[in-house]
């Protein structure tokens, strides 16, 4: 029975990842090579429940999210130049915070605690609404693609109009004098994707965070293309990119 349920899910999973639908033009592909295959010399016996077709793999590029690959590599690059000696951050990508927890010490706050272990990282279970961290306690701390969420219920928490807005005070509240903020979200025409996210002008982004001083901008446009420390009016007028904010507390 198990193994039964494991090869449906395997086929299942072939027409919808990763690009939905896409198996079904190169399923002939997938047949042709498996008869192929079992012509070579030396192939194994391959049985038709061991079966696990990728098919959606077969492409020119390696496909990525421009949104989470850029806003990665741009948070790790500022905390490593900061000299941080101590990073928090909150619910962002867990692939970006496994990697940056190799060069500095993170603790990883999320609230759906991230069961793992691994040197250099410490997750903790925590609610960006009431964060148990003191006062001005935190010298650098990001938050990536999270608090367009808060609020909307998609990932268990209470509704909340006000959900970005008051995510944004909480952070600022634990970030220390002088200390370092790095933000990224949707920027664009505002709006609520209900119950997706929500999309804010880069221009709101910053009034989000009165008690912050924007040292640096960098964004993605709405092709992907990432833009580096540029002028925050060269974003305005997309539809749905990702602005990345480095603030320093005042």
């Amino acid at each position: 029975m198990k193994l039964l349920v494991k090869v449906i899910k395997s086929w299942v999973l072939a027409f919808v990842y990763p690009r939905p639908l896409i198996g079904v033009i190169y399923l002939p592909r997938f047949f042709k090579h498996w008869y192929q295959y079992l012509k070579l010399i030396g192939a194994e016996k391959i049985g038709v429940l061991d079966l696990q077709p990728c098919l959606g793999d077969w492409s020119t590029h390696t496909p990525f999210d421009a949104h989470y690959f850029y806003q990665g590599a741009w948070l790790a690059r500022r905390v490593i130049a900061s000299r941080a000696i101590k990073h928090v951050d909150i619910g962002s990508s867990v692939l970006t915070i496994s990697v940056l927890s190799a060069q500095v010490e993170t603790v990883f706050v999320d609230y759906r605690p991230l069961k793992v272990s691994l040197t250099g990282l410490t997750s903790i279970a925590g609610n960006i609404l009431d964060l148990s961290f003191a006062d001005n306690s935190i010298d650098s701390l990001s938050c990536l693609h999270v608090i367009e969420h808060i609020g909307l219920g998609r990932y268990g928490d209470p509704l909340n109009s006000q959900g970005s807005v008051n995510a944004a005070s909480e952070l600022q509240r634990v970030v220390s004098r002088g200390g370092n903020l790095f933000i990224s979200l949707p920027i664009g025409r505002e709006r609520i994707c209900f119950n997706a996210h929500r999309v804010h002008s880069p221009i709101s982004v910053v009034m989000m965070f009165p008690h912050m001083k924007l040292i640096e901008f960098s964004f993605v446009d709405d092709v992907g293309q990432f833009h580096e420390n540029n002028p925050i009016e060269n974003a305005i007028g997309l539809e749905y990119g990702c602005g990345m904010f480095y603030f320093e507390k005042l």
